[in-house]
């Protein structure tokens, strides 16, 4: 009886963080009167940069997340900003001539980066089709179906699998690859990899011809095959044409979101042996995570290096998937220590990862629990979709905990 009590409380809890502190603050803070759509960058004192370029991850975000909390709960003010983060992705992001969206727009929605990032695509793609999901608009739809096209027509390695990280505008090689200034310029990566997934895993939700069928089914595959290392559950994350791994760097969040997105997508995909396979990798990736990337409060590091080195700073985005990939890994097994891991998690985020002032996550904070000031609040890559994700997953996987016990 305690039990349920506690996991209602949980759940009391992760519905205000995403009510009040995640979603609100995005519909309070963000709407950009001046230009349009939202605005590009506020720091973490709240100032906003006025002329601040907008990422196209961000606005697939905010389109994904409102759609998501729209479809859940119906309330009208969602999808109100659901349809402005549409809207804003149609009239500024889309490329007209090239087919695909741009990477980065300038504050007057000219581009100023006209690469085409498949990571960016994916987004797209995982956005538009909860939109359609959510709303039943048949255009996010196509237009999913669209972008799905184009990513497999000029990204996909017919000779090596997988998928190449960027094109040039009109959909040529480039040289330019890398994701941000953090990540290597090399022409495969685990994180765009995880995302293709993610996305595809969404579009077959509601739209399912064979191509996209083995299409998932091989991402699948490949994550297991040559994403994941063998002989330690950890993602390798750098990768050339062949799968040579360029990188010794784990990082922590990546493997236990990986560890629940890829049992999603077997489970979406419908393939018993499939699903068999991810949920012990995910087990696996799970209990690495506990032993090595979880600190004494609960919260996980940021990564560590192939020489021991540890990043013992703790981002916004790996704590809200620990949270999700512990609940996953005790669906699966029942093992009372996930739901602690998870429990651990949530705590360590309510403490110290939630910004009680403004509203929103810290993007950062140091081991000891203390916000790092100089990251913003919002920027291309800070966004309501790890942490309102998170709430989501977490209030309808303990509903079915508490309904089974």
């Amino acid at each position: 009886m305690n039990e349920a009590l506690t996991t209602a409380r949980w759940r009391s809890e992760l519905e205000d963080e995403l009510k009040q502190t995640i979603l609100g603050f995005w519909m309070r803070h963000t709407i950009d009167e001046k230009h349009g759509g939202f605005i590009g960058e506020i720091k973490h004192d709240m100032t906003i940069v006025e002329d601040a370029d907008k990422g196209l991850v961000l606005n697939a975000r905010i389109l994904w997340t409102f759609s998501s909390a729209y479809r859940t709960y119906r309330e009208e003010a969602y999808l109100k900003i659901a349809e402005r983060a549409y809207e804003e992705l149609d009239s500024i992001f889309r490329d007209q001539a090239n087919g695909g969206l741009y990477w980065m727009v300038d504050v007057a929605g000219n581009p100023v980066q006209d690469k085409k990032q498949v990571y960016g695509q994916a987004f797209a793609i995982y956005a538009l089709t909860e939109f359609y999901r959510a709303a039943g608009t048949e255009e996010a739809l196509n237009w999913a179906k669209e972008l799905y096209l184009l990513i497999e027509k000029h990204a996909y390695d017919p000779a090596h699998r997988g998928y190449i990280e960027a094109l040039s505008a009109d959909w040529t090689p480039t040289s330019d690859l890398s994701l941000s200034g953090k990540d290597l310029n090399e022409r495969k990566s685990m994180n765009t990899h995880l995302h293709v997934l993610e996305a595809y895993t969404n579009l077959y939700r509601v739209w399912q011809p064979e191509g996209l069928r083995m299409k998932l089914a091989d991402l699948i595959d490949i994550h297991l095959d040559k994403i994941v290392n063998p002989a330690n559950h950890h993602f390798l994350l750098f990768f050339d044409d062949e799968w040579a791994s360029k990188s010794e760097h784990v990082s922590y969040g990546h493997d236990i979101e990986g560890s629940w997105l890829l049992c999603e997508a077997a489970e979406v995909l419908g393939d018993e042996a499939r699903i068999e396979r991810v949920r012990a990798e995910a087990i696996a990736m799970a209990d690495v995570t506990i032993a090595e990337g979880i600190d004494a409060n609960g919260g996980v590091f940021n990564e560590a290096d192939g020489e021991g080195h540890l990043d013992d700073t703790k981002d916004w985005w790996p704590q809200a998937e620990a949270m999700v990939g512990f609940l996953n890994a005790y669906q699966l097994t029942g093992e009372a220590k996930y739901l602690q891991a998870a429990r651990n998690s949530w705590a360590f985020t309510k403490k110290y990862i939630s910004d009680a002032e403004h509203g929103e996550w810290h993007w950062q904070v140091t081991r000891e629990g203390v916000p790092v000031t100089t990251h913003p609040k919002v920027d291309p890559w800070k966004c309501p979709y790890h942490n309102g994700r998170a709430c989501l997953e977490g209030l309808e996987r303990l509903a079915h905990i508490e309904a089974q016990h």
